[in-house]
This record gives structure tokens, sequence and C-alpha cells, in this order.
């Protein structure tokens, strides 16, 4: 019976597999380029404008979305079951902050599980990724709607992100060796905080459009209670000046 059990599965998967349309065999969405900017989290520290490349689209099972980069798998629901890694900024220098003995703080490098899900009412965006840097987690849940205005399009997003404690204390802790006057010891716990992020697509000649984002991040107390933090909130964006391909 285990045996049968197994196959029915594996047969249930390949056909669903197989009744997924063709991949495209071009790449379909939005590219460009982009200003990044972030309001400093650190204290000493300047708000940063970085130049990136900006890819919102996919290209057979691979896709980009803005920070996120992945291959769609197996079917699952409304979606795929995705392999995601995520692009972060969250890390910093010492020498540019207030407290030099802090150490620097590497990027982390989330790579995990994750899923986009359309449904009636919007959709919806959730990964799960492990840290190889801090060998915490990064979990993520948001909602995305869409509201055309004339020509103008608007997505406005909610969502949750939570860190655990390994991930918090990479980036905001301060062990016994990294403490000085002024710098106290901190031994952060997880994170769970909301985030409110507003996205505009204004069109302009042809296939060429202005990508448009700000989000909010609400710090919760195991992020602002460290004494390398001057801030409860974060405001961050970017503005990306994009060709469409259909």
């Amino acid at each position: 019976m285990k045996l049968k059990h197994a196959l029915g599965i594996f047969w249930t998967v390949a056909t669903a597999a197989q009744a997924q349309p063709a991949w495209p065999d071009r790449f379909v969405g939005d590219a460009g380029g982009m200003l990044v900017s972030s309001q400093a989290l650190v204290q000493g520290a300047s708000s940063s404008a970085t130049a990136l490349p900006y890819v919102f689209g996919d290209y057979g099972r691979f896709y980009a979305r803005v920070d996120t980069l992945g291959v769609k798998t197996l079917p699952l629901a409304q979606g795929h079951l995705e392999l995601a890694a995520r692009i972060s900024t969250e890390g910093f220098k010492a020498h540019k902050t207030a407290f030099a003995t802090a150490g620097d703080r590497t990027a982390p490098v989330p790579v995990g599980l994750g899923t986009f899900q359309r449904t009636a009412w919007g959709g919806v965006f959730a990964y799960v990724f492990h840290d190889t840097t801090s060998g915490g987690q990064l979990m993520e849940l948001t909602w995305a709607g869409k509201v055309a205005m004339g020509a103008v399009t608007v997505y406005p997003q909610l969502g949750l992100e939570h860190r655990s404690a390994a991930y918090v204390q990479h980036l905001y802790g301060v062990s016994a060796a990294q403490s000085s006057l002024g710098l106290a010891p901190y031994q952060a716990s997880a994170s769970t905080i909301p985030v409110l992020s507003l996205n505009v697509t204004l069109p302009l000649q042809g296939p060429w459009a202005l990508q448009l984002q700000t989000r909010y991040r609400a710090w919760d107390n195991a992020v602002r209670n460290s004494p390398l933090v001057e801030r409860s909130g974060q405001i961050s964006g970017y503005a990306a000046l994009t060709y469409n391909w259909p």
C-alpha cells in the first residue's frame, strides 16, 4: 500500500506539472535601472542611496522580483513552490557609524522556499528563508493589491516580517567583546514587525515606465532597544526607469 500511495502522489504531481502552460522561452516583464534609498537605522550612519539594476519578470521557470530571485518548481494551489534567494542590504560597516568597536555586520544571505499565489482579492507572497551568514531565519507574508487610476497603477502592500533571535543578534546585538564606553552589551530576541508598502507604476512613452516604491517598517523592541539603533521606524524605497517586454 505504501508503494501504491507513493506512486499515486508522483502521478498526481507529474500530471499537474504537465497541465501547466509552456514556460516562456524569452524574458517577460520589466527591466531597467533604479536608485534605492533607505534611512539610516544605526546611530552615526548616513542614509544610503545606491544605483542598482531593476528586474521584475520571468524567463521560463526563473523569476526576479526586484530583491528576490528564484526558480518555480512544482505547481502549488494558484502558483508554484519556489526556490528563492533574497538580496539584502541590512549590513553595515562599523567605522561608518558612531560605534567603531561594534564590528562590521555583513549583509544577510537569505535562501529558502517561497510562493506567489493569485487570488480574487489580490496576490499573496510567502517566504521562509535561512540566513547563511547568521544561521538565523527570516519569514515573510505579504498581501499585494492592485488599483488602476487612469493610466497610473497603484499596488498597496501589507505584510509581516519575522526575524529569529540569531538573525537580529547578528545585525543589532552587541557582544561583551564589542561593547565599549557608551555601548552596552545587548542580547537580541526575535522580532516580528508590520510592513507597509506602496508601489506606483507611471507609464511614460511606449514601453517605458517609472516604477516608484515607498516602504515603512515599524521596528519592535527587539530591534529598537539595541544601543546601536536610533529609530523606531524606517522608511526606504526606490525609483526605477523600466522597459517592458510583453
